[in-house]
């Protein structure tokens, strides 16, 4: 550990535990900033770079969902550890779910604290969350959690409904991990026409069968010590399935009419939008593969439980497709942007990445309009899918709050003003919105 160029932030009221972190982190070589109350915590990490936050799950000003929720939205937001008591390790599971690094529950050994502390410093290739999956709250959990997964040589499950991401996801946890110099081989197994699935997956010799005028090296081979991605796992064949078990328990495969094992050093990753355990159930996948290929499960969200992400992903698209287009385009009109906002969004990222396509391609206008993302023919089929006007005005003051939050840089007491709202309303709307869990007036 590079122990000189670290640097921690420590938000704990307590002046005993406090003097003692700080003590034990400096005799490690590692720089800390101590603060006393969140809100002042808030504001400095705000405008400076850390290398991990710890923190104390309560705060006389706020609790630890309170501080996460407003210290998070600082780009410079470091790796958060938490310090817990036994009654708040519930608490501490939903930070974790909510993106949080790790937690300590005391009292703990100070040596042990170390090595957790120096798991969670912040990688070398540094943060690229915002730039990979989006900056709402479930696609930086889902991005912490890729990155611990990253490392380690399991084999992960991605699963989610068609469009949602998986692949994107299986993607940033390649290039996170130590193999992300290695091939990504993607390979849908639904796309493949089922008699031609095993040699395309372990490749064949010449001759094996009627056509093999030459060798033909597969996916598993050509992943070599990389990553082997099987998107829709679930529609592999059965007598494929005992196949692929064999790779993942003797980490060997044959060529088809091949007689020499060939290693696998690759690492599987696997996803589905199917329910692989009832299609155990009907006797259509291996248990045994299943229970083999289901060591570390990851739901990817749909696009409807993230909708913050709908203006960055339609930005991205924009500028990936306007680079070609006839016309000069300027971005999205404000009622294009407020209909993708409460589109349900049937098929998630995919769809509304094709949407932004066609958009960019046949608009007329300088801004895309609402009309140019949702076609006239599409309007009817889409009106069983509209919101409550509860629903929409919620949102709208969901999203209000929200660039209020953005601007004052996460600080309460600046957004409330924005707002024209006091501090004590503006909780009680966080948490009705669902914008803080467990949300307290800090003022109480």
């Amino acid at each position: 550990m590079q122990r000189e160029q670290r640097l921690v932030g420590l938000v704990e009221d307590d002046p005993v535990m406090g003097e003692s972190l700080i003590q034990r982190l400096t005799l490690d070589g590692i720089g800390v900033k101590w603060w006393q109350d969140g809100e002042t915590a808030v504001k400095e990490i705000a405008s400076s770079r850390f290398d991990a936050i710890v923190c104390d799950i309560r705060l006389p000003d706020m609790n630890g969902e309170q501080f996460f929720t407003e210290a998070a939205r600082s780009g410079n937001a470091a790796p958060f550890m938490f310090i817990t008591g036994q009654g708040d390790i519930d608490q501490a599971v939903r930070l974790m779910r909510a993106g949080a690094r790790d937690y300590v529950t005391k009292p703990f050994d100070m040596d042990r604290f170390l090595v957790r502390l120096a798991e969670i410093f912040r990688p070398a290739q540094s943060f690229i969350v915002s730039e990979a999956l989006g900056y709402s709250q479930p696609a930086k959990g889902l991005a912490y959690l890729i990155e611990r997964l990253a490392p380690l040589p399991s084999t992960v499950l991605f699963t989610g409904e068609t469009g949602s991401g998986k692949e994107v996801a299986a993607r940033f946890l390649h290039a996170t991990s130590p193999r992300s110099d290695k091939p990504f081989i993607a390979v849908n197994c639904a796309a493949i026409p089922s008699e031609l699935m095993e040699s395309e997956l372990f490749g064949h010799e010449k001759g094996a069968f009627t056509g093999a005028s030459q060798r033909h090296v597969g996916y598993a081979e050509r992943s070599g010590a990389g990553i082997l991605f099987l998107d829709e796992i679930g529609d592999m064949r059965l007598e494929l399935q005992a196949k692929l078990l064999r790779l993942l328990e003797e980490r060997k495969f044959n060529r088809v009419g091949g007689e020499a094992a060939l290693p696998f050093t690759g690492r599987l990753i696997a996803a589905t939008n199917q329910d692989l355990f009832e299609l155990v159930q009907k006797g259509r996948f291996r248990e045994d593969l299943y229970y083999r290929i289901n060591v570390v499960t990851v739901e990817i969200p749909s696009l409807r439980a993230r909708r913050d992400d709908i203006p960055w992903l339609m930005n991205k698209f924009l500028n990936e497709f306007s680079a070609t287009a006839s016309r000069d385009i300027k971005g999205f009109g404000a009622l294009a942007e407020q209909a993708a906002l409460h589109y349900p969004w049937p098929g998630n990222v995919r769809e509304l990445r094709n949407r932004v396509e066609r958009a960019v391609a046949l608009g007329l206008d300088e801004w895309i309009m609402p009309a140019d993302l949702f076609p006239t023919t599409e309007r009817s089929a889409s009106r069983a899918n509209l919101e409550s006007l509860e629903d929409v005005r919620q949102d709208a003051e969901r999203r209000h709050i929200l660039r209020a939050l953005q601007t004052a840089n996460g600080e309460i007491g600046t957004a409330s003003k924005i707002l024209g709202i006091g501090r004590t309303t503006l909780w009680d709307k966080m948490r009705r919105l669902g914008l803080s869990t467990d949300a307290q007036d800090p003022s109480q």
